[in-house]
């Protein structure tokens, strides 16, 4: 399309990537499974060679028509000036990263960011040499305070993981750029599938997504996406290529699919997840619901600054810490939700942490859990066979 940004984003979810080059008269961008791209002269070796940064056909490693129009259509949706592809959130996350330090450097992260990230920090950035700083996302304007001479990255992720706070992004982000303008910010913005959130917008210069979860959207591919700004998109680009990431085109293209029902899925999961939220407030059993879209949750007043809507992960505190038998008999008898890892599919899932594991994996933050914490992922049933399920669970936890 001509000029895209005039459109709203559920006309370009539709549109963005499907070019003639990529589609090839059909509805969706084709699917070239490639390693060798065979040049027919030496002329044309050339300028694939001198273009292969730019959407040239060059090798399979650097990508196919079908991550070309991915990334092109990563690009319209997050306002990026290139995207890369990783094959899975993790994978972004540490990549992304590892473009940007060295042996010496100082990373700022959040302190409640999702555990493999802090695990990737503790455990291979330090043995780089690479020292890392975790802050409290709620800690505003204070972060410049831990902003030294070497940090080169600042990692926001919002909502954070588990309890959902949602720091005031602008305040940080000022802050930070007062003390050290050239640091590179990053935030893990898979809660909102990029489109809740438009984080290049916020001065910020990379966003990272588990496209696993909303960009697929159907829980049967995994992918990760980082989308640039222009400051930062070569040495994203250059520095991912050489540490050999890549997708298949398969997954490109699954996941490109995926983008057109974004904005409707979000919405759906915007609604059920606000329902069960509000039935979960009123309940007994429960001390707190953390679902950014409701006035109690840590950082609502600047959920509702910064996001467009809510999506379907959200997490609720027990009055109680559940022994063995309880948690036994309150999850394993459930008809609609699953327990699995990850989340964002059309499926509604459930899982727990105890407080002593939140404590563990967040022993800078001070705010501490006495209860259960359970996490929730609302999927496309109905709201009332959601709330049943959830009610017969309650029910018997009260048996026991």
């Amino acid at each position: 399309m001509s000029d895209s940004s005039k459109l709203k984003a559920s006309t370009r979810l539709v549109h963005a990537g499907r070019r003639p080059r990529y589609t090839q008269n059909s509805v969706n961008p084709v699917i070239q499974r490639a390693s060798s791209l065979i040049f027919n002269s030496l002329q044309e070796k050339k300028q694939a060679t001198l273009n292969r940064a730019n959407g040239a056909l060059f090798y399979g490693r650097r990508g196919t028509l079908t991550h070309f129009a991915l990334q092109e259509a990563m690009c319209d949706l997050e306002g990026g000036a290139g995207c890369a592809l990783y094959p899975c959130g993790a994978a972004a996350v540490t990549n992304a990263i590892l473009s940007f330090v060295g042996s010496g450097d100082h990373l700022l992260m959040s302190g409640a960011a999702y555990e493999p990230t802090q695990d990737f920090c503790n455990h291979v950035l330090s043995k780089f040499n690479v020292e890392t700083t975790y802050y409290d996302p709620l800690i505003g304007a204070d972060i410049a305070k831990l902003v030294r001479p070497n940090s080169k990255v600042l990692f926001l992720e919002s909502p954070s993981s588990l309890t959902m706070e949602v720091p005031d992004i602008a305040t940080i982000v000022s802050a930070v750029r007062a003390v050290n303008p050239e640091i590179v910010i990053m935030i893990d913005n898979t809660w909102g599938g990029g489109l809740l959130f438009k984080a290049l917008q916020h001065d910020i210069d990379i966003s990272i997504q588990a496209g696993t979860k909303y960009l697929v959207g159907h829980s049967d591919a995994m992918i990760g996406t980082a989308v640039a700004n222009p400051r930062c998109w070569d040495q994203l680009r250059e520095h991912s290529y050489l540490m050999g990431q890549m997708v298949d085109a398969d997954t490109a293209y699954v996941t490109a699919r995926g983008l057109r029902t974004l904005g409707v899925r979000l919405k759906q999961h915007h609604e059920s997840s606000l329902k069960i939220a509000e039935w979960l407030a009123q309940r007994d059993e429960v001390r707190s619901v953390f679902h950014p879209a409701l006035p109690d949750c840590p950082g609502h007043t600047f959920f509702k600054r910064d996001f467009s809507g809510s999506s379907g992960l959200f997490s609720f505190e027990l009055k109680q810490t559940l022994n063995q038998q309880q948690l036994e008999a309150f999850f394993d008898h459930f008809n609609l939700f699953t327990m699995a890892y990850s989340w964002g599919g059309f499926e509604s899932l459930i899982l727990y942490n105890q407080p002593a594991e939140i404590a563990r994996i967040r022993p800078n933050i001070e705010r501490r859990l006495n209860g259960t914490l359970i996490r929730l992922h609302i999927g496309f049933e109905d709201v009332d066979d959601l709330i049943a399920d959830l009610t017969a669970g309650f029910e018997r936890l009260s048996a026991v």
